[in-house]
């Protein structure tokens, strides 16, 4: 499986803006600029992405190791915060709420580890760094 996004941007870094495009559309010239990552400006920026990602992918994790277990949940809502300080992405944070019937504290702590353990975007933020560049 592949999938893929655009990034495109006109301008100098603090003056010019870009856009986001998703294989999915999901995002379709999506706004995005300095403001909208460093200020208040309307659009999003690759830290608020990277926290849909993490927030996402493990929150899909979580239910398939319910599932594996025999729970069901009727809701699992996780929010990711990512901080970005001194120009480095220094800590992403999960914090979930659950619902799920007929499990205990200590199976659902059990199940939460394991789903963070296992967490393919989790492992992003640990991996050697690889970059191609190609000139036009």
């Amino acid at each position: 499986m592949k999938r893929h996004s655009t990034a495109v941007w006109n301008g100098s870094g603090k003056e010019g803006s870009g856009h986001l495009t998703t294989q999915s559309t999901v995002l379709n010239k999506t706004q995005y600029s300095y403001n909208s990552r460093f200020a208040e400006g309307v659009g999003t920026n690759p830290e608020e992405l990277l926290a849909a990602a993490h927030a996402g992918c493990f929150t899909m994790k979580m239910t398939f190791t319910l599932n594996a277990e025999g729970f069901v949940p009727d809701e699992l809502e996780t929010r990711c915060d990512i901080s970005l300080e001194n120009g480095e992405i220094t800590l992403s944070e999960l914090n979930m709420t659950a619902k799920i019937p007929g499990i205990t504290e200590e199976k659902f702590q059990e199940l939460a580890a394991k789903a963070h353990e296992g967490c393919l975007v989790g492992h992003l933020f640990k991996c050697p760094l690889k970059m191609t560049a190609t000139l036009a």
